[in-house]
């Protein structure tokens, strides 16, 4: 049902609720969650018959499965969207290098939240973000793909036997892990274009094959790293060559490519010239 009480179309989230005879009075000793949770039934013949809202988001597929979305109450707002972690988890536990999967929203060194995926892998398979990262792309939308995947040997639990959320919530924060290893900037240009990283997503150190998304980073990032990046270029750089490109060295080849198809032949030759300049002072 949705949030006034009213059936969904088949594919749009709702919240399951339980009618029937199976329905229990309500939980023991606890009239105010019994008058939360056990509502009246607007669908039975009898007055007295009650709803269990179950606080689970699922959807009817059109192959009539009742897929399950999430809790209700872990739904969290990342840079303005509203975000079901237990969506993501779901998608993430289809790869098959992972054995089990928890989402949670953090807060990075900006003040800013980003999701963080926390992740048991599959025995004898390792985890390798770039690649989950793509597979999530291809059946979520950008904004909800967590931007920091963190293994676990295994997950915390609760007394009940669920993935303990507030306890990875808790964990201490660390720089992200890159997986490429780390190489020094080599030209002034990758200097500039590190140093910027650096301020933007609060990392100490960036080298030039680590990948921006890797790093912390995530469309609202990408968008302001860009608008400082413009000071460095001559040309105009769309923001999808970062995506196309998150690396220092490859965003920077990017850079020199479209300056030199900006240039003039002059402007060209002494571009060349420089370059060449640059590669004697390495």
């Amino acid at each position: 049902l949705d949030a006034q009480g009213l059936p969904v179309p088949v594919g749009v989230p709702g919240e399951l609720c339980i009618g029937g005879l199976g329905v229990a009075a309500g939980y023991w000793n606890r009239p105010e969650l019994t008058a939360r949770q056990f509502v009246p039934d607007p669908f039975a013949a009898s007055g007295a018959s009650r709803l269990y809202r179950t606080g689970d988001r699922v959807r009817w597929r059109h192959d009539g499965v009742l897929e399950f979305l999430g809790r209700a109450d872990r739904q969290v707002k990342v840079r303005g969207f509203r975000v079901e972690p237990g969506e993501i988890e779901s998608a993430l536990a289809a790869h098959p290098d992972v054995a089990e999967a928890a989402v949670v929203a953090r807060d990075d060194a900006s003040g800013q939240q980003h999701l963080v995926a926390h992740l048991v892998p599959a025995e004898g398979r390792p985890i390798v973000p770039e690649t989950l990262r793509a597979f999530l792309a291809e059946r979520l939308p950008e904004a909800v793909i967590p931007s920091e995947f963190v293994v676990l040997e295994a997950m915390p639990r609760t007394a009940a036997g669920k993935a303990d959320w507030q306890a990875l919530a808790a964990r201490p924060c660390g720089r992200p892990t890159a997986t490429a290893e780390y190489v020094a900037p080599r030209t002034p240009l990758e200097e500039e274009i590190a140093a910027i990283w650096s301020e933007v997503l609060h990392v100490d150190r960036v080298g030039v094959h680590d990948n921006f998304f890797e790093l912390g980073g995530h469309s609202l990032l990408a968008t302001q790293m860009m608008f400082r990046l413009r000071d460095l270029m001559t040309a105009e750089l769309p923001l999808r060559v970062l995506f196309e490109r998150p690396t220092v060295a490859g965003l920077a080849e990017a850079i020199v490519a479209g300056q030199m198809a900006a240039a003039s032949p002059g402007d060209t030759a002494r571009a060349l010239d420089r370059l060449e300049q640059m590669s004697d002072e390495e």
